[in-house]
């Protein structure tokens, strides 16, 4: 297991660190470090009160709570969020808000899971590619039930 080097942040101070919920769960929960109101089909970039350093080889994702998206369409919209190892920002999480009523988040409430992922850097080479089945096919082209 990486160590991730957090730092809070002032106005984080008294919130919970990101918490693991079970021994078996891959993302640690995200909560919020103010308090809005987000209106059905607006979006907004929620502060989470703390910075960390995400090793070398190492992401962080940002990833939706299934619990929000599914009883109150609360998603993250560029899900996952990349946070790469040498940004040394604020933790935010882009918040939208895809339910027919408005959602209020609370200081302290669960907005998003954080997964630690390694990674790999590819090395891209300039050639001519091989031909495959499936060819050029885009979005669908091996079709529904595939």
């Amino acid at each position: 297991m990486p160590a991730v080097l957090l730092e809070r942040l002032a106005h984080g101070a008294d919130l919970a660190l990101p918490t693991y919920a079970t021994a078996g769960a891959a993302g640690a929960d995200l909560v919020s470090a103010e308090v809005i109101v987000l209106e059905s089909g607006a979006r907004a970039l929620v502060a989470c009160g703390f910075r960390i350093a995400v090793p070398a080889g190492f992401e962080a994702q940002v990833r939706p709570r299934s619990g929000l998206a599914l009883k109150h369409g609360v998603t993250v919209l560029n899900a996952p969020g990349t946070i790469d190892s040498d940004y040394r920002g604020e933790v935010k999480v882009l918040l939208v808000n895809h339910g027919a009523a408005p959602f209020a988040i609370q200081r302290g409430d669960r907005i998003a899971q954080l997964v630690i992922a390694a990674v790999v850097q590819g090395a891209f080479v300039e050639g001519a590619l091989d031909d495959t089945v499936r060819g050029a096919g885009g979005f669908g082209s091996t079709g529904v039930r595939g």
